[in-house]
């Protein structure tokens, strides 16, 4: 794989590790479609290539970076803590959040993190058409937009 970019993560474990992830140069399928492989490395059961396909290349380098993003975020390693950047730049950085949308309610709620378990959600605020759900240590854990159509930027209605 020509790697076009790649990140290292601490694993916190004993002895520490890296996890490395890799995003190679997407390619053109003799069926026309794009592929992008991608590979992550110390972390249980991807440690091998593998590949996303898309309709062009840009889209393909989308679908890598989001499965990615979903394997790190869901995997044992992320949920208990143990995965980390260590080189996290100064200052914001871009947090992944995940969006369901009901078009025929005009609902949406915004999740700050994968899955929110019942009994999570300890304070709520309500603020005309945006109720704001805490987690008990006061994290914002997501938000229900009841005017989605109005209030849900563009960039999330997928």
């Amino acid at each position: 794989m020509y790697e076009i970019a790649h990140r290292v993560l601490a694993l916190r474990t004993d002895p520490p590790c890296d996890v490395v992830v890799t995003i190679g140069l997407p390619y053109e399928e003799p069926t026309g479609d794009w592929s992008c492989p991608y590979r992550i490395d110390g972390l249980a059961g991807w440690e091998h290539e593998r590949k996303v396909t898309g309709l062009d290349s840009l889209e393909a380098v989308e679908l890598a970076m989001a499965m990615v993003r979903a394997a790190l975020a869901g995997s044992h390693e992320a949920k208990e803590g143990m995965l980390t950047w260590d080189d996290e730049p100064s200052g914001q950085r871009a947090q992944t959040v995940y969006v369901n949308w009901d078009k025929g309610r005009n609902m949406a709620y915004i999740a700050m993190k994968h899955e929110i378990v019942p009994g999570e959600a300890m304070r709520q605020f309500v603020a005309e058409d945006i109720v704001l759900d805490y987690g008990d240590s006061g994290q914002l854990l997501g938000m229900e937009l009841t005017n989605a159509a109005k209030l849900l930027p563009g960039e999330m209605r997928i």
